[in-house]
Order: structure tokens, then sequence, then C-alpha cells
């Protein structure tokens, strides 16, 4: 299935921001790259918008559009409502002069289908077949619909779009020509992909590329107010703009208007419950104004709200003709391929993130999911790997890490920047010689004298491999004290080095015995040698040779173990 966002995995590790904000949640986790799922997806474009790194985008049809209008083949735009707010334009003819210059043949808004669209729904409504009807004018709102919510397919406006019905209208008109509808949604690519009457679409925010790349600026705004057939459906962008096109509401029905996915999931799952309700939906919060191409965040929205009520109000009224178009349309339920896991199977997944027991469910939502239950179902059908679970990863981190610590044959103490102990291992403990089992949260120096601790921390400098004893334990180490700066914290790393030192002083005896000994040979054997020199000859004096070779020998050994030590010292 065609994919219709694009997700740059360079640019994706261990973030989770995008699945949170999916609604359907048909993002998948495998090797901590973000992945779409496109039969899941219902292209909302909110994983576009959250994404703090813009490794999401959607798929560009711009060059597309470029090569249309370098080509001889006239190209007609429809033009979302939704394009006063995006562009902050007080009128129809700033946008259509502009893409006029962009090489455009004819342009139109695409309320005047919207009038027409709003009109069927009316007749709907007036036919008292319908228990509750719910507009049909968001494509993502359909298609969640379609994929997860098929019970109430039974009552979705049985109506194209008005992107659809346009394109459709400008068909007739402009039979050769290439149609471009020019809005602020992701979704309505798919649609017009379903279609195939429109040639591309066209996103508001590469409308304004195209336009700094060709030069093309809008005109000054004229103060005239114009005339526009379906004038009142320029409402269609805002909250309740649908319910606020009908010329006449009819009779019989409550209007209400529900904006984003999580509201729309919300009245979906009790729509049997509700009685008579025309149901406006939009998968955006606050309507198309803020969709994820519209270039109008949540913060402006309120303004471009008024802006959109101003420019609906300018217009003066006039008659709409659909070219006797269709605007009926079905939607057939889209099957979901997800499966659902067995509770055996959802607690195998479970027990491998050291979840047992119901209470160690803690439901924390870090990982994306809402519940650990539906990470379970994502595991069960490849969306998710089973590790990806923060609480998990970090209890099994700090395990391994306490572990590792306890069972070094080094000694290892965090200091707080005021020497308070706050983390040591037995091997410290025993170096240190402190008699209590727990020290942590003790001052250092109620139990042991290191004035290096003091001593790096006022320096600003780390100390390595410093040789001390321990008065205490009568112990000899390495010492190395290490300053963790980030975290305002000192770290002690101690190497008993006690055996190694009685060893190396008992090595320097024996040598120093060694060489007494052959001193004491060496001077006897002069003495000989003098006394029967005349009777021995060469023999002795190859004896004598030796003895003092070996002499000197074990004097350059002691004297390199001395300066070894000087240097220690």
């Amino acid at each position: 299935m065609k994919n219709y966002i694009d997700f740059k995995p360079s640019k994706c590790k261990d973030c989770y921001r995008c699945l949170k904000s999916c609604p359907v949640k048909a993002i998948g986790l495998i090797d901590h790259q973000a992945k779409i799922i496109p039969e899941r997806c219902i292209q909302c474009g909110k994983c576009t918008q959250v994404c703090p790194q813009h490794a999401k985008a959607p798929f560009s049809q711009l060059e597309d559009v470029k090569s249309l209008l370098a080509s001889n083949r006239p190209v007609v735009a429809s033009v979302a409502p939704s394009f006063i707010s995006s562009f902050k334009l007080s009128s129809f003819e700033q946008m259509r002069k502009a893409l006029i210059q962009l090489g455009f043949h004819y342009v139109e808004e695409t309320s005047v289908a919207a009038a027409a669209v709003t009109a069927e729904y009316a007749r709907l409504l007036n036919s008292g077949k319908y228990k509750n009807l719910i507009s049909s004018a968001c494509s993502s709102t359909t298609r969640l619909i379609q994929t997860y919510y098929p019970g109430a397919i039974k009552y979705l406006a049985p109506v194209d779009s008005p992107m659809t019905v346009h394109s459709r209208m400008l068909k007739k008109r402009f039979p050769d020509s290439a149609i471009v509808f020019i809005g602020p949604c992701i979704s309505k690519r798919r649609e017009a992909d379903a279609v195939r009457i429109l040639s591309n679409v066209l996103t508001f925010d590469e409308l304004a590329k195209l336009m700094r790349e060709k030069g093309v600026s809008f005109s000054p705004a004229e103060e005239t107010p114009d005339s526009a057939p379906g004038a009142s459906a320029r409402h269609y962008p805002i909250i309740g703009g649908i319910i606020k096109s009908f010329i006449e509401l009819p009779d019989g029905y409550e209007y209400i208007s529900v904006d984003s996915d999580e509201k729309c999931a919300e009245v979906l799952k009790n729509i049997e419950s509700l009685d008579h309700m025309f149901i406006e939906m939009n998968s955006c919060e606050f309507g198309c104004i803020s969709g994820p191409c519209s270039m109008v965040d949540s913060s402006s929205a309120i303004n471009a709200e008024v802006s959109v009520r101003k420019y609906a109000r300018t217009a003066v009224e006039s008659g709409v003709d659909t070219c006797g178009v269709e605007l009926e349309r079905d939607f057939p339920k889209v099957l979901d391929s997800s499966v659902q896991p067995t509770e055996r199977e959802i607690r195998a997944i479970l027990e491998k993130t050291g979840k047992t027991r119901p209470e160690d469910e803690l439901n924390c939502g870090a990982c994306g999911y809402s519940t650990c239950r539906e990470k379970a179902w994502a595991v069960y059908n490849g969306y998710a790997d089973a590790s990806i679970c923060i609480p998990y990863m970090r209890s099994r981190a700090e395990s391994l890490s306490s572990e590792v610590i306890r069972r070094m044959p080094f000694g290892i103490v965090v200091l707080s920047s005021e020497f308070i102990i706050e983390s040591i291992n037995r091997s410290a403990i025993s170096i240190f010689g402190i008699d209590v089992f727990h020290p942590e949260g003790e001052q250092i120096f109620d139990h042991v004298s290191i004035p290096e601790f003091v001593i790096a921390q006022s320096s600003d400098e780390n100390i390595l491999n410093k040789r001390i004893e321990i008065e205490k334990t009568s112990k000899v180490v390495e010492l190395s004290v290490i300053l963790l700066k980030e975290h305002n914290r000192l770290l002690g790393v101690l190497k008993d080095v006690t055996e190694e030192d009685s060893y190396n002083e008992k090595l320097r005896e024996v040598r120093k015995r060694t060489f007494k000994v052959t001193d004491d040979v060496v001077k006897k054997q002069m003495r000989i040698a003098q006394e029967i020199a005349s009777l021995l000859g060469e023999t002795t004096a190859e004896t004598k040779v030796a003895l003092l070779k070996l002499r000197d020998i074990m004097r350059d050994e002691e004297m390199q173990d001395r300066g070894e030590d000087d240097d220690e010292d």
C-alpha cells in the first residue's frame, strides 16, 4: 500500500513522540526506528507536526506540479477556502492573480462545490432516513470510520468531499485540463489517488515554496466585496463551518461539531447511544485552518478562525451550478490487517519485560502506547519490539550496573559535592574499614581520612593512580578520584595493592641479603686469590671476574628499585 508520509530513519531514534500523537497507532517501532504502517494510517499528519527532528514529512508532489505548469497542457486549480488564514489574505482575487502568474490556466475556490455538498446533506436530513448523520468532507475522518469504526459507516453521509465534487465540476468545464487541488491537508492525496480525476495535490506550504522560487507575491488587498457562488460554504475550514454553511437547518436534528481524532473517536464509540444528531467531524483540532500543511499553528488558530469568518461575510452569495456531476459516494469497510492476540499470548509478551502480575503493568505510556496491553498487541503484530519499555530498560540497566559495581574487585565510592557517600560497594567498605553496613548518606570523613577527595575538588583536576596508605586498615591502595562535573559528583576508585607492596618489600630484602653475601664472597675470594694466585692461574681470575659482575648486577638492580620507589614517593 502506498505511503503518503516520508520518514527519515537517520534522524529518528528512541523518541516515541510521533507514536504518542498518532490517534490510531499507525507507527511501528522496529530497531529503535519509527516507521509508518500504511494500511493503518489515516494521514492526519499529526506525526509530521510533533517530530522534533523534522524526520517526518508528506511526500511532495511539487516537482510534478512544476512539470505540469511547464507543459502545454492547461492546468486548473481548486483552492481550499482556508487559504485566507494560511496566507493572511483578504480576498480570493489575490490568490487567483498569484496562481495565474505561476502558470495556472484557471483558478476557482473549492467552496463552490462545498455549497453543493451542504445542499446534499440537507436533502439527506430532510429524507428522514437517518437516525444520525456524520459529515464526510474530511478524508482522515472518513478513513478513521472505515477502518476502525465500521459500525458507524451507516451514519456516514454517502456524499463525496468538496474537493472531489469540485474536481468533477472542473473536469466537465475543462475536459482537457489537469486539475490540481491546493489545500492544507495530507489525506487529500490518498483521496485524489482513489478518485483519479485530480492530477496532483499541492499543499499550502509547497505553494509558498513555489512562489518564492518563482519570485511571485500577492497583490495588495481589494476593499470591494466579491460575488461568489456558495459564499456561505467558505466557513468549511473552521469548527462548525459546515453547519454554518446551511442556508436553513432541517428540523428534527441537533447539530454539533467535533474536532480532533480523539474527540471523534469518543463520539464514534458511543454513536449508537445518540439519536437524531448531525455531527460535523474534523480530524484536525480547530478544523482545516490548522491542518498539517496549513502554516497556521495552534497559538494563532483563533485569529485564523476570525479571518475565515470575516472572509465569508464579505462575499455576496450567488447560485451554484454543479454541472450535473454525481455527489453520491459509498464508503466500504477497510480491512484492518492487525490480529488480536489471546490472553495467553499477551501474558507471554508482558513477561518478556518483567510484567508477571497485573500490578506490574504500569501503563505509563512512555513507550507511546496507552497501556502495556496495547503495547503487547503491537508486539504481537510486529509493530514494536518487546524491549521498548522505559521502566523495564531502566530497571534492567540499574540492576546490571549495581551488580557490576557490587562484584567489582576494585573499591568504588560515589560522593556528593559535600562528600556525602551516595554509593559504595563492599570492596571499598572493606578497604576503608567502615564498620557500618550501609554508610550511604554519611560523611566519608566520619569513617576515613582521605584528603585527596578535597584536593581533587578544590583544584578541579582528577587524581590518577596515587599510592596512599589507609591508616585505619594499613592497606596500601592506588587511588583515582574522577570529577563527574555534569552530575556534581566525585567518583573514587581504589585498587588494593597491599600484598603487591609487601611482596616488593620482601623482594628488596632478599636482594639486599644476596648482595651482602655476594660481596662477602667476592672479598674472601679476592683475598684467597692473592695468596694462591700463582697456583690457580687463570681459573681464579675468571672466577673473580664472574663474581664481580654478579655483584655489579645486584647493585644495579638495587639502585633501580630505589629509583622506582623514589618516583612513587
